[in-house]
């Protein structure tokens, strides 16, 4: 009990610096995180907790377990930035734990606790565990579901026992019984809940997917092909089907998650559903959308950069994951588990027409389990590749650094002047990579190992935490904003051409997209009341200059966010304003 509470401090207090540092600090950033912290306080200030509204309308982009969780914090904590992220870091804390519990049941604590530092420290899993979206969620109850799975199947280890294979239990045959398997399922209905069917459908398909391998009789001799179909025979498919309790299944998902779905159906007359699961589920693998596609190499290269710093071990962790397997080491059955839980997301993923990075972090915790036991081998001199293997990855690291420290400067000249020096974050990995170059060629692999560790927490907490803020102050909408505030109090606010779910959320109000003709009309167009603004671009605005109300006025213009682009606000000529220096009049 000593030895899981010093690890649940090493990895929990891990988490925590990386996901909570300056956690409030960034503003939302455009497109996903203020549509859903808007939405949950459009919610709140309606009192309606089942219709998910954003600028007035329906949003039917994503389930309500997200909103629910936001509308609570900012009833404890009030609305703000921090209040509207706070869950997320929250549960991928938990998520973080969850995969050393998985860890330790499956290969060893100390193994576990390396894949939960090195969840915490990936980057794709840092950007879910800091943004108001359902990703971390998502990863939670699903991770969580996979938890309860490994908790009932494999019993525990001894300390003197850690090095061994997982054992089963003597009731279980790889799936557990009733009760567990219920649990099981409501925390899959509860993903669902988080991001539609993909919360059971996937880590269910996971489970599934190692035990038609694990169950299956061994047979020598066969070609390559025959061994990968054999799994899918008809037979054993069906066999395998029948062992996870299917009824069960379908029973507990639909009392967790369907009272919800079927009210807001009921609300929307059919809205939501025809929505949700036609265009934002059906439609995204069918088709590509908002010009998300790619190719096969999609996934695999997406992991390379969102699992970075870890993955400069991509060789040595694969190399080592297929002899292990071949060789039928004791850890086997955890490593066919955890390459099950990677295979089955990048795969099926892969099919969808619609990819992005993000789709695929729910095998995250999979990836830290396979790179921990890696690590763990590594630093006790028990890993099944060559020595150089590890120096070529540290090589990697050092290229990735030496790359941000040129790259960083050149794209802040064009897109951020005065964030040069965050190219200075680059030389984070590369000191690293020297460090641990000398403390191995001196025989401290462990050493070097911790090195890394350490790197990786001090490179992913100053990207987000100082990173981040340092971009943050790029975006100037709120000039614009605090501008049309200082001429009313009752904005009527409307958007030609352009229009950030953040303004929406900052401005604490609807805001209009609207066309040409609604602009351009002399008589009945917006620019027709009092109170009436419209947010625009310079290029926009020299297209209809010409066509505009007489007395229409520049109130406010500003930077656009990483574009070559300036917004404006135009309003109509008032004596509260019109006689001001500042607001100039539009040119005809």
């Amino acid at each position: 009990m000593q030895r899981t509470a010093w690890d649940w401090a090493i990895v929990a207090t891990t988490a925590s610096i990386v996901f909570f540092t300056n956690l409030g600090g960034p503003r939302l950033w455009d497109r996903d995180e203020p549509r859903n912290a808007g939405c949950a306080r459009e919610m709140l200030a309606a009192g309606d907790w089942v219709t998910p509204v954003f600028n007035a309308e329906l949003r039917a982009h994503k389930p309500v377990l997200l909103y629910w969780l936001i509308m609570s914090a900012y009833a404890a904590l009030g609305v703000s930035e921090f209040a509207a992220r706070f869950w997320s870091a929250a549960l991928a804390i938990g998520t973080v734990l969850a995969t050393y519990h998985i860890g330790r049941r499956l290969f060893h604590r100390r193994a576990g606790v390396w894949a939960g530092v090195i969840l915490a420290t990936a980057l794709m899993f840092d950007v879910a565990a800091r943004a108001a979206t359902p990703d971390s969620v998502l990863i939670f109850f699903s991770t969580l579901a996979i938890l309860v799975y490994v908790l009932t199947v494999f019993a525990p280890k001894e300390e003197c026992e850690q090095n061994a294979a997982p054992r089963l239990r003597e009731e279980e045959a790889y799936f557990p019984r009733w009760p567990a398997a219920a649990l099981m399922y409501a925390l899959m209905g509860a993903a669902v809940l988080a991001k539609g069917p993909v919360g059971l459908v996937l880590p269910t398909a996971v489970i599934g997917m190692f035990l038609l391998i694990v169950t299956l009789p061994t047979r020598e001799g066969l070609p390559w092909w025959m061994k990968i179909l054999r799994p899918f025979a008809p037979r054993h498919f069906l066999r395998t089907c029948r062992r996870m309790r299917p009824l069960t299944a379908i029973a507990v998902a639909i009392a967790v998650a369907a009272p919800w779905y079927v009210w807001v159906h009921l609300r929307t007359g059919g809205a939501f559903t025809e929505d949700f699961f036609f265009t934002h589920n059906f439609g995204r693998a069918a088709a590509p959308m908002e010009g998300h596609d790619g190719s096969l190499l999609f996934y695999p290269a997406a992991i390379l950069v969102g699992f970075f710093p870890w993955s400069v071990f991509a060789a040595p962790v694969l190399i080592d994951l297929v002899l292990r397997l071949r060789r039928r080491h004791p850890w086997s059955v955890g490593l066919t588990f955890a390459a099950c839980w990677v295979g089955v997301y990048v795969g099926l993923f892969s099919l969808a027409q619609t990819k992005l990075p993000s789709y695929i972090t729910p095998m995250y915790p999979a990836l830290a389990l396979i790179t921990g036991c890696f690590i763990h081998h590594w630093t006790r001199g028990a890993a099944e590749v060559a020595k150089l293997w590890p120096r070529l990855a540290m090589a990697a690291l050092g290229l990735v650094g030496a790359a941000m420290a040129i790259a960083i400067p050149l794209a802040a000249r064009e897109l951020a002047p005065g964030e040069e020096m965050l190219g200075a974050l680059g030389l984070i990995p590369l000191a690293a990579a020297g460090l641990c170059c000398f403390l191995m060629e001196r025989g401290r692999v462990a050493a070097a190992a911790r090195v890394f560790a350490a790197a990786a927490v001090l490179f992913t907490t100053t990207i987000f935490g100082y990173g981040a803020m340092r971009a943050d102050r790029h975006q100037h909408s709120d000039l614009l904003l605090a501008a049309i505030a200082l001429e009313s109090d009752e904005p009527q606010l409307a958007a030609y051409g352009c229009l950030e779910p953040s303004w929406v959320f900052y401005a604490g109000r609807p805001i209009r997209e609207i066309d040409r003709t609604q602009l351009t009309d002399h008589e009945a167009g917006v620019l027709a009341g009092e109170d009436a603004f419209v947010i625009t671009t310079r290029r926009r605005l020299g297209e209809i200059a010409a066509d505009l109300p007489p007395h229409t006025y520049l109130v406010a213009e500003a930077p656009y966010f990483m574009k070559d682009e300036q917004l404006v606000v135009l309003s109509r000529s008032r004596p509260s304003f019109a006689d001001r220096p500042a607001a100039a009049k539009i040119q005809r």
